[in-house]
This record gives structure tokens, C-alpha cells and sequence, in this order.
């Protein structure tokens, strides 16, 4: 009797608690923290439309004297950064070539839709889809020189193996690629739940704060963290909506073949890494280069895992040693 009256009970417990997740996720209300817009956090940031959205770009002019068509060389920034983590590097890059730099969906001053048809934006696809906009409007039938750093560099290399017809190039820098955040796995149908939908952003909103502490392990010379840097990464929390946004990235598709396909990587390709990088460990990096053929390895001393803002000069340094091989 003591049996039935548990089996009872826990049954009871059960669908209480199944009932819970299915009505209280909708009773719990939610505002952002941030307040503003794109255009009222920075008055004078340029917005070209590619695959539907509003882009975030910063765009440099050529400044050598090749008397050619320069490469066009676009800036790919990681995983909870933007264009602010090229800030040391746009203008010295054009002296090779035309220079742009975005905002991927999720991050920086880019759209951050919460509906869409077609593919995700804030999956591989979709950011493949805003790739080529932006390729099709300024890169003109020129090299592509794509300089990925960290998931930007993920998403450069299995965009450039997708594209062999593109005549493209590579700088992976401390990029993400034999170790990854990985994806939402078989999650992913459980996180799409309308009950997830409501209680994903108030999940995430904690990379507010702990979105600090991997940007000190992003630096190796903590003295270099200056307040300017903390309220450059934090700019783009202050768009309202920021947390939905991160969200759909978090449960976005991202699964990919290139690890598994490295060796098909037949373009020029500079492996770059921080000495003492932790967060894509820099271990990876001659692990990297020796997959893809014709690559070489370079290890920026005295910085970690964001080299061209700890190092910018001998980020630049390495960039022009090897440029003969990214522009043949």
C-alpha cells in the first residue's frame, strides 16, 4: 500500500513539474538590459545591407602604391568581440590591400532579428549567405584575403573550402578550429522549445559579467586591459535585445565538416597564434598547420589569445613577412 501511495506521489510530482515548465517560462516577464539602438550606441558607425540584415562594417581604402587591383582583405572577429577587436590593425592592413571588417549577427552593432526566412543568420549558412553579399558588393573579382580570428576563423576556413572557385587566401589566427565551443548537439530540438525560447535570454545574460573573465584570459599582459578596452567589448550590450540575439547564436546550426577536411584547404594560408594562448590552446596551432598543405606557422610572442591587439606591430610584422605568399 506504502508502494502504490509513492508511485502515486511521484507521478503527481512529475506532472506537476511538467506543467510548470510548459506554463511558468510564459508568466515570467523579462526586459532587457540593454537600452538603446545600433545607431544611438555609436552615431556614426557605417550599416551596408547584406543577406537581409544590417551590417555593421568598418571599410579602409587602399594605401600602397601596387598599381593594381588590391586584395581585398576582410577582418573576422571571434566569438563575443566585433570590429573593436581589429582596432590596431585596420589602417596598417591597408597598405596591402582594401580593408573590411564586420560585425557578425549576435554581436557588435549588427541586426539581431528574432524572425527569419531562410537560413538562420546565426548559423553557419546564414553567415555564409552575409559572406557573400559582402563579397559580391566590394571584393570586385579580386583575392580575398580572409583573416579569421578565433570562431572567425572557423567560419573563414570552411567558408574558403565551400568556395574553391573563390580565389581566396587565409590568416587563421588562434583560430577555433581543432578545439571548438562546440554546438547545441542533440540538444538542439529541446532548446528550441517555445519554453527555452522564453528562458534562453535570461540564461545567457550572465556573459555580461562572465564575458570579463574570458577576455582576461584573451590577454597575457593584463596592464594592457585598460578601461577603454572593457567599455569596447561592453558597447554592444548596451543594444536592447542583446540577450534574444545571443541566444539564437547559442542554439544556432553550426555543425561543419571542416575538421575532418582540412586537407582540402589548398589556398595560401598563414597559421598565426599568441604565444600564450589558453582559450584555443596554442598547441593547436602547428597541429593546424601541419593538415593544411603549403601552410606556415607563426607564434606572436608575449601575447594570448588576441595578438593583433596585445601585438599589434609584430602581428603586422608577420603579416608582411608572409604577404608575398597570401598575394601570389
Amino acid at each position: 500500500m506504502k508502494l502504490k501511495a509513492f508511485r502515486k506521489f511521484m507521478w503527481r510530482a512529475l506532472l506537476a513539474g511538467v506543467l510548470s515548465f510548459l506554463i511558468v517560462p510564459f508568466l515570467i516577464p523579462f526586459e532587457s538590459s540593454g537600452t538603446m539602438t545600433a545607431s544611438q550606441a555609436e552615431p556614426n558607425a557605417e550599416f551596408v545591407e547584406a543577406a537581409g540584415l544590417q551590417v555593421r562594417v568598418e571599410r579602409a581604402a587602399y594605401a600602397g602604391d601596387c598599381g593594381c587591383k588590391a586584395p581585398l582583405i576582410v577582418l573576422m572577429h571571434g566569438f563575443g568581440a566585433s570590429t573593436f577587436s581589429w582596432r590596431e590593425v585596420i589602417q596598417p592592413l591597408t597598405e596591402f590591400g582594401e580593408v573590411l571588417a564586420y560585425d557578425r549577427p549576435a554581436f557588435g552593432l549588427t541586426d539581431r532579428p528574432t524572425e527569419w526566412s531562410g537560413e538562420n543568420p546565426y548559423g553557419f549558412a546564414g553567415n555564409f549567405a552575409l559572406l557573400d553579399d559582402l563579397v559580391a558588393r566590394f571584393g570586385d573579382g579580386r583575392r580575398i584575403v580572409l583573416v579569421g580570428h578565433s570562431a572567425g576563423g572557423q567560419l573563414a576556413a570552411e567558408y574558403a573550402r565551400q568556395r574553391p572557385t573563390l580565389e581566396t587566401s587565409l590568416v587563421l589566427v588562434d583560430a577555433a578550429i581543432l578545439t571548438t565551443g562546440g554546438g547545441s548537439g542533440g540538444l538542439g530540438w529541446f532548446l528550441q522549445l517555445p519554453q527555452m525560447q522564453k528562458l534562453g535570454p535570461m540564461l545567457v545574460a550572465g556573459i555580461a559579467t562572465s564575458g570579463d573573465d574570458l577576455l582576461e584570459e584573451s590577454y597575457y599582459n593584463k596592464a594592457q586591459l585598460t578601461q577603454a578596452v572593457y567599455d569596447g567589448y561592453h558597447k554592444p550590450l548596451k543594444i536592447k535585445g542583446w540577450e534574444q540575439a545571443f541566444y539564437n547564436f547559442t542554439i544556432a546550426p553550426r555543425e561543419n565538416d571542416l575538421k575532418d577536411n582540412l586537407s582540402a584547404l589548398a589556398m595560401p594560408t598563414l597559421v598565426m597564434t599568441g604565444e600564450h594562448d589558453t582559450v584555443v590552446p596554442a598547441s593547436d596551432a602547428p597541429l593546424l598547420q601541419q593538415q593544411i598543405a603549403g601552410s606556415v606557422l607563426e607564434v606572436i610572442a608575449d601575447s594570448a589569445h588576441l595578438p593583433q591587439e596585445e601585438q599589434p606591430a609584430a602581428f603586422m610584422d608577420v603579416f608582411a613577412k608572409h604577404w608575398a605568399l597570401l598575394n601570389p
